[in-house]
């Protein structure tokens, strides 16, 4: 079998530790072919200390692209030349043979383009796998649901479909760099089936190391901005539902409970059985704290 190149993208800013536990797993790799790392940094002086030549080469890049995530990607993303394009955040870790099942897995399906693969939450001492269910994943799958099991750190992709007339780069108009994922799965199953190994093969790390755990306000607005994105998830009842639901917990959460009230409604009439609804009201009555809550289904790999 002839292995493609694989280039992995590692954006990172602030995380010196979690950084190079998340290099030291890509280099560990059990990958028979050209594996390369580009570890580009958002915001932060560069620790050029980090690129080394042997093995697995290491280079180290400052964020050239609009500041952010997304920009971040895209500067590694432009910076490779190898046949696929992987990404990994600085706080993940990959299991040795992550690399190796994926990418043949997505060589299996000749006309796929894009992989992903089940992963394991690590938080505060708990680890929970999250599966999917399934081996292909349909615009439809995303509109009903975001799938946080298809993470970021298990995506495998065609470098040539991120041409900008195929799927196209990490989209840098997302508020905050938010959503950019999900906004990146939805434009590549509307071209093929995402290819999806149902093996937690990426550790994820939550918590207070998140960037964006708290951050409500971007949170609103990146949601919204999917919705204007991608009418699909408008489409989808159980989909909309649940967007409207999380807007309303984070609404809530920042004390806004005319808007939190406007988005419960909202998530209603889409779907009345719909539970971060119920999660959103009792926030706005004191009964709970949203923060509370989403510390509780952490404990279980889930989110809000």
């Amino acid at each position: 079998m002839n292995w493609p190149s694989v280039g992995v993208v590692i954006p990172t800013r602030n995380r010196p530790e979690l950084v190079r536990r998340s290099i030291a797993a890509v280099r560990e790799q059990r990958y028979p072919g050209e594996l390369k790392v580009i570890v580009v940094y958002d915001q932060t002086e560069p620790d050029f200390s980090l690129a080394c030549t042997e093995d697995v080469p290491v280079l180290v890049l400052t964020n050239w692209r609009p500041a952010g995530l997304a920009g971040a990607r895209n500067t590694g993303v432009l910076a490779l030349d190898t046949e696929l394009v992987a990404f990994c955040d600085d706080d993940d870790r990959w299991l040795p043979d992550k690399l190796r099942r994926q990418v043949a897995a997505l060589l299996a399906e000749p006309d796929a383009e894009f992989a992903t693969c089940a992963i394991e939450v690590e938080f505060e001492g708990h680890t929970t796998p999250r599966l999917a269910g399934r081996s292909r994943v349909t615009v439809d799958d995303l509109a009903r649901s975001r799938m946080a099991m298809l993470h970021s750190s298990s995506f495998l992709i065609r470098r040539e479909a991120l041409a900008e007339d195929a799927v196209g780069l990490v989209a840098e108009d997302a508020p905050g760099s938010q959503n950019e994922d999900w906004d990146l799965l939805l434009r590549a199953a509307r071209r093929t089936p995402i290819v999806h190994l149902d093996e937690p093969l990426v550790q994820v790390l939550w918590g207070r190391s998140s960037h964006y755990a708290y951050e409500y306000a971007t949170k609103i607005s990146s949601l919204r901005w999917m919705m204007q994105r991608h009418p699909e998830i408008s489409g989808c009842r159980p989909g909309a539902a649940r967007v409207y639901g999380q807007l309303a917990c984070w609404s809530a959460a920042s004390g806004n409970r005319s808007q939190a009230w406007q988005f419960s409604k909202e998530a209603v009439r889409a779907n009345w059985k719909e539970p971060r609804t119920a999660i959103a009201l009792a926030a706005m009555t004191g009964a709970v704290k949203v923060e509370n809550v989403l510390s509780a289904l952490h404990k279980r790999g889930r989110g809000i």
